[in-house]
């Protein structure tokens, strides 16, 4: 999703076209009336980006003035949270999900409008765009990460439809049909090419993929995470101007940006450094997790995993996935066939050097096409 919107500014920005030039004017406009301030502690970043970086990807659950999109619920949520890590040199990439009942501390924080929030205590990851908003967020990812985040970006239900529609649409695969009712969710087995609302059914879907858990949605978000990543390349959208303008357009309007990201320098820094990261060297991975015992439907971070992934991260050193292991709902599919989760991997070019990754780290990378699996029943 970053590549997606840094390559699309900075195609746009490179452009010396009277109207291209006009368009770009109107674009970062736009990103800053949507920008966002953090508020946060740590110094301004470097400008254009020259050493590692950590950017948040926030997806919020009904985001104000969002309707249609099911029932109207007290408070906005940030439902979906993912941590993009970039080691200083710009050779790997991490894309780290982490649970929305993810029972964590969250400390005292500012909010969007400088208002000081005070500590929240041990709650689920996802009150925090309620609690303070994005800036909330970025403070206890940060506490929970131990990594300084100067990036972020929040993104809505109708940015999501927005952008899977900007690319010709994203092809995703199960291994049976899935008929599910709560997301509006209807696939036939096999492969499809999704767009519109069935790309937000697949991303919100719990009920018809796996144990019916958060990890298993996350499972699937990682399956379309990596497919957009491939099919964006694939697909020349960047080099075609019209589906780059649409991209650039979709991503204007509907994803706010934090005041240190919305610089055009910025974007395009991004853009040179993850463009040149191989999909091979960017991993997807689930926060490693164990029961919440107070109460079955939360987790809390597996001690003893987490603290493995995380030193990764905070030394720059990348993170390499032990074979076979991907998440709760997916299975790597390969020539047309797809793989239970249950049976053994179809060795790919990934996954034949990974006999020494991190043995109970669940994901993918980005270059391995993998198949949701439905649930049973």
């Amino acid at each position: 999703m970053l590549r997606v919107i840094a390559i699309g500014v900075a195609v746009l920005v490179a452009s010396t076209a009277s109207l291209a030039a006009i368009f770009v004017h109107s674009l970062d406009a736009t990103v800053a009336s949507n920008s966002i301030a953090l508020h946060a502690p740590h110094p301004e970043p470097p400008q254009p980006l020259g050493g590692a970086f950590n950017v948040l990807l926030v997806g919020a659950d009904n985001a104000p003035k969002q309707h249609g999109f099911g029932a109207a619920r007290q408070s906005t949520q940030n439902d979906v949270d993912i941590l993009l890590h970039v080691p200083a040199d710009h050779r790997s990439a991490v894309i780290l999900s982490m649970p929305r009942d993810l029972m964590v501390e969250h400390p005292a924080c500012v909010a969007s409008n400088g208002t000081k929030v005070p500590d929240g205590g041990e709650q689920p990851l996802n009150v925090d765009l309620d609690r303070g908003g994005l800036g909330c967020v970025v403070t206890t990812v940060e506490h929970l990460t131990g990594l300084s985040i100067p990036y972020a970006a929040q993104f809505s239900f109708q940015g999501t439809i927005a952008m899977a529609d900007a690319v010709g649409g994203v092809p995703v695969c199960t291994n049976k049909a899935i008929d599910d009712p709560d997301s509006g969710l209807r696939l036939p087995k096999g492969r499809s090419v999704i767009s519109g609302r069935t790309a937000l059914a697949y991303l919100r879907d719990r009920h018809g993929i796996g144990d019916g858990s958060d990890l298993s949605r996350i499972s699937s978000q990682q399956a379309y995470m990596s497919s957009l990543l491939r099919q964006s390349v694939s697909a020349d959208t960047f080099s075609n101007p019209a589906r780059l303008i649409a991209l650039a357009t979709a991503v204007a309007r509907n994803v706010s940006l934090s005041t240190s990201m919305s610089k055009p320098d910025v974007l395009v820094g991004m853009m040179v450094a993850v463009l040149h990261i191989p999909l091979h060297s960017i991993a997807l991975v689930q926060l490693p997790t164990e029961p919440y015992a107070p109460n079955p439907n939360k987790v809390v971070p597996a001690p003893a995993l987490t603290a493995v992934l995380l030193h990764h991260l905070q030394d720059d050193t990348p993170v390499v996935l032990a074979a076979g292991t991907h998440g709760f709902a997916t299975s790597v599919s390969g020539g047309g066939t797809t793989h239970h989760a249950s049976s053994t991997p179809k060795p790919t070019a990934s996954t034949r050097h990974h006999s020494s990754g991190i043995s109970g780290l669940n994901g993918q990378n980005a270059d391995q096409s993998s198949c949701s699996v439905a649930a049973v029943g």
